[in-house]
């Protein structure tokens, strides 16, 4: 009897192993979780601040140095010209050295340029300024989503990549309050204008996150010092089992490279990143401008009118990212929410009577192009191989975010010659309609089935 007890207890306790190894590696992760989340969350919101602050900046610096809209968009949108141009290098460049060092010299050189625009006095000088910001901050989001790949296996990688760019709407809710505020209460001090003022305050923060992040990351688990040897070796066969979907690769950055540029998937996930790009773009860049058109003056009032939008976009992030996991599906997550928003937005041009209806629409667009931007970035990793994957993802970012781009100069220039953004959105919308189509029509569902 005392025997079949005992072998009942080791059978049981056989059973209980599965559950108890998921727990631990539940722990695991949380822990890695809570030391780099937060670290990589603030860096972003710093980046898209320093990246879009200029929206908020135009309101008074169009005016004071003569710019026209045509000028603003071209500027806003050059940035990404020279982003794109960065992306690829740098990430293969953060393969060789680690991310500490990347990341060293990514923020602080971007954030001493960001607080540099407050010299700013002519149009030539703005599209230098923007240039600069484009070049030295075109590594940061691939380098992030390659270097979640170290860390986290495929299951896991959807969760974490929307928490990472849920910076993206904060930086939105916190930073049209704060610019406005910078704005309309420096306004005047030490001579300077309320403008200047705020690309001083909001860029050199990322400046001290720079050095933060070289001696608090560590470049890979192997190296990480607070993990035991045997939490390393536990993540460590995670991510050696973790298939992804993947097929093998060529080895080599150059035969890395000519795979990827005569890849079709490549081009097929660039053109959805563009589409989601473009919806982004328009709408964090021109946002302030549509509030201001809806019969809002006070520069305070705007940068609280343009929070509003931001917190259904992060909402959008949470919940979309939270859904797609919990389903284990990206195409209809994507495709639905970027086809929800296009329609969303292209019904603003006939509300611009009502502010309460307009906001009402933006907030439905911000949630949905949101939430479809970033859960958009769990598939690359998982559509790729992991030997393409630092190459393949720096490309598709730099492809797509042409989009960055096209936006606002295609806006800017339409509003200049048309006194309206209406047939801008509708461009927009147009868009990110496709981007949906292609999504449904072009990505295999069976190459995108995510790991347990």
């Amino acid at each position: 009897m005392s025997r079949a007890r005992n072998h009942s207890a080791a059978t049981l306790a056989e059973a209980r192993t599965p559950s108890r190894e998921s727990a631990e590696m539940d722990r695991l992760y949380r822990k890695i979780t809570l030391r780099l989340m937060p670290l990589l969350f603030l860096c972003y919101l710093f980046a898209f601040l320093d990246r879009i602050n200029i929206g908020y900046a135009k309101l008074e610096m169009s005016s004071d140095l003569g710019f026209s809209e045509a000028v603003y968009g071209l500027g806003a949108g050059i940035f990404f010209f020279s982003y794109l141009l960065f992306e690829v290098p740098s990430n293969m460049l953060l393969e060789r050295i680690g991310a500490r060092l990347t990341m060293l010299r990514i923020l602080v050189l971007w954030g001493i340029t960001s607080a540099a625009t407050m010299f700013v006095t002519t149009a030539t000088q703005f599209y230098i300024a923007r240039f600069l910001l484009g070049v030295f901050e075109g590594g940061f989001f691939p380098g992030i989503i390659l270097y979640l790949t170290y860390w986290f296996p495929s299951a896991r990688r959807g969760l974490v990549t929307g928490m990472f760019m849920f910076a993206v709407p904060i930086a939105g809710i916190i930073g049209g309050p704060i610019s406005g505020m910078i704005m309309s209460s420096m306004d005047g001090a030490a001579g300077m204008r309320g403008w200047q003022w705020m690309f001083l305050i909001e860029g050199l923060p990322s400046v001290l996150l720079g050095l933060v992040c070289y001696f608090y990351m560590a470049d890979k688990p192997a190296k990480a010092t607070w993990l035991s040897a045997a939490e390393k070796e536990r993540v460590m066969t995670a991510l050696a089992e973790d298939k992804d979907g993947r097929q093998e690769s060529v080895h080599g950055k150059a035969g890395q490279f000519r795979k990827a540029v005569t890849d079709g998937r490549v081009w097929i996930i660039a053109s959805i990143y563009f589409s989601a790009a473009c919806a982004n773009y328009a709408f964090t860049f021109w946002l302030p401008t549509m509030i201001k058109a809806l019969g809002v003056d006070s520069l305070a009032q705007i940068g609280w009118y343009s929070a509003i939008p931001y917190v259904f976009a992060g909402l959008g992030v949470l919940g979309i990212s939270w859904s797609s996991d919990r389903f284990r599906e990206r195409r209809w997550h994507v495709a639905g929410s970027l086809i929800a928003a296009a329609i969303a937005l292209s019904l603003t041009t006939f509300t611009t009577d009502s502010l309460f209806v307009s906001m009402v629409l933006l907030c439905f667009a911000g949630f949905f192009e949101f939430g479809a931007a970033i859960i958009f970035w769990a598939i690359p990793p998982t559509y790729l191989s992991k030997e393409a994957a630092p190459v393949g993802i720096a490309l598709v970012s730099s492809i797509g975010v042409i989009g960055g781009f096209v936006s606002p100069t295609l806006l800017g220039f339409i509003k200049s010659h048309t006194g309206s953004l209406d047939y801008g959105i509708y461009a927009v919308a147009g868009i990110m309609v496709i981007g949906g189509l292609i999504t449904l029509l072009a990505l295999p569902s069976k190459a995108l089935k995510v790991g347990n």
